[in-house]
């Protein structure tokens, strides 16, 4: 009897979207794993920032391999592998943060505004993901990264863009990976543009755009947050596949790429830590992504709260 009280007064507790969804998924063990390891390389990148300074030339110590002084051995410069993990990630990490921070919004806005409006905006807006997403997208990441060359955009004594760099990177990859969101996104925003909250707002006489950015945008923000998580995956893969091609980070910026880069003879030889290490710490990234995202979806799903 006491037990049949306690569900009945969970169950007439109500919880927003948001609220039910994070109690889906504390009671997801897999979830908050990959959730550990996700604040696990977030504590990383930013420690690395910190750290930069220890990450020093010592040729004494070239190419030793693992031991209690170096966990994970030391390259061919003898900089420590296990620092040089530490400090890709925390490449890896910002690029895939920045690049989803242009891609997300990019992808939500226009997908929502083809959705609602349809007609030509939507034709045009499909016309043009259509023609990007027909394009190889390690091609148009490489042609960007080439005409990015040399190119700054802004330089004082504080303060540079430079599209050579970092923040060339950031911009290519988002510009390229808006796609997959403005798709999903659309379809949502024509079936939510036909409810019934949504009409009853066209007949009380507001403005178009006040009903796609008050009453439809925000419920496709949950869709946004799902397409950020998963998008880190496609962004850090990115990252370290331009990176392993020279066309990432600039060169002596320490990235799994690079080291994958750089490491890429000494299996030959016998010096499998580094590219072991670089390789290692981009799976567990890439899987805990994964399987959040994954989790968090179906946690957000209507249709399983439903159930």
């Amino acid at each position: 009897m006491v037990q049949e009280f306690e569900i009945s007064h969970e169950l007439a507790v109500g919880r927003s979207l948001w609220g039910d969804a994070w109690h889906r998924l504390t009671r997801d063990r897999a979830a908050m794993i990959a959730l550990a390891v996700i604040i696990i390389y977030v504590a990383m990148a930013i420690a690395g920032y910190f750290l930069l300074g220890y990450y020093k030339v010592n040729y004494e110590m070239s190419n030793q391999p693992p031991s209690g002084q170096h966990w994970l051995g030391t390259d061919v410069f003898g900089r420590d592998v296990l620092l040089k993990t530490v400090l890709g990630a925390r490449v890896s990490m910002t690029v895939g943060f920045m690049s989803n921070i242009i891609a997300i919004p990019l992808g939500l806005v226009l997908g929502a505004i083809a959705g609602y409006f349809g007609r030509r905006v939507d034709d045009s807006v499909v016309w043009l993901y259509t023609t990007l997403s027909s394009i190889p997208g390690i091609m148009l990441l490489i042609a960007l990264k080439y005409a990015f060359k040399n190119i700054v955009l802004w330089r004082d004594t504080f303060f540079e863009i430079n599209l050579s760099g970092m923040q060339g990177l950031y911009i290519a990859l988002g510009a390229l990976s808006w796609i997959q969101t403005c798709r999903v996104v659309r379809a949502e925003t024509l079936k939510l543009k036909e409810l019934d909250y949504v009409t009853a707002a066209r007949a009380l006489g507001e403005s178009r755009w006040r009903i796609l950015f008050a009453h439809i945008v925000p419920n496709l923000l949950h869709l946004a947050i799902i397409l950020f998580s998963l998008g880190f995956v496609g962004a850090i893969t990115a990252e370290v596949i331009l990176s392993f091609l020279g066309l990432g980070v600039e060169v002596g910026t320490p990235s799994w790429g690079t080291m994958i880069n750089a490491a890429r003879m000494d299996l030959v030889v016998g010096r499998w830590w580094e590219v072991t290490a670089a390789c290692t710490a981009m799976f567990f990234i890439v899987l805990a992504l994964n399987v959040f995202g994954d989790r968090l979806r179906d946690a957000l799903d209507p249709k399983l709260r439903m159930g």
